[in-house]
């Protein structure tokens, strides 16, 4: 088994590089997919997500407010350290579940957003960075996800900088460019992975 971490800042293009990944064989452990899960309704996550931001931070079905949540924490560190404590626990805990079902020749790409944030490049034998300069970043979220442009300059603050995400990459695809030129190098870095 080949562990890999996959990461990029926010508009990078790593769910894309992830799909395309997927498609060729890789099993994927999306660790945001992960993180819906553990606060979903009913779970341990959303009461400590409660007890800690108030029930303010629910819609009225009892789901969580995901985007009110995400006003609150990325505008906050201290806020921001909070959530993470109760939720990337509960995301580790899931993702080494998935891993230890996968074969043992198994590609297993781990998509992490904070994976530089948090320190975990030790935890992989690999790590590809999705990379694209932060104007186009800016221009993707904003043009393509419709986000309004403080709140991408907000999210991407609190992510580490293009320069740390790159000092941590084993493999980088650069994505800066249009969607025809991200496949050829998706596939070159999947035939790197399936030889590592």
């Amino acid at each position: 088994m080949v562990k890999v971490g996959l990461t990029g800042g926010i508009g990078a293009g790593k769910s894309e590089v992830s799909r395309l990944l997927a498609s060729y064989g890789a099993v994927i452990v999306d660790a945001d997919k992960i993180a819906r899960e553990v606060v979903e309704p009913g779970t341990p996550g959303l009461a400590a997500v409660v007890e800690k931001f108030g029930g303010d931070v629910l819609t009225p079905d009892g789901t969580l407010d995901r985007p009110k949540l995400g006003g609150i924490v990325f505008a906050d560190p201290e806020k921001l350290k909070a959530l993470n404590e109760i939720v990337h626990p509960l995301v580790g805990a899931r993702s080494a579940e998935l891993e230890a079902s996968a074969g043992p020749d198994a590609v297993v790409v781990h998509d992490v957003p904070l994976l530089t944030e948090n320190g975990l490049a030790p935890l992989y034998d690999l790590v590809v960075v999705v990379d694209a300069a932060p104007q186009t970043q800016l221009d993707r979220l904003v043009r393509l996800r419709g986000m309004a442009e403080d709140e991408v300059k907000a999210r991407m603050a609190a992510q580490a900088t293009r320069e740390q995400r790159l000092a941590v990459a084993d493999l980088v695809i650069d994505n800066d460019g249009p969607l025809e030129d991200l496949e050829p190098q998706v596939r070159a870095v999947w035939e790197r992975l399936r030889g590592a």
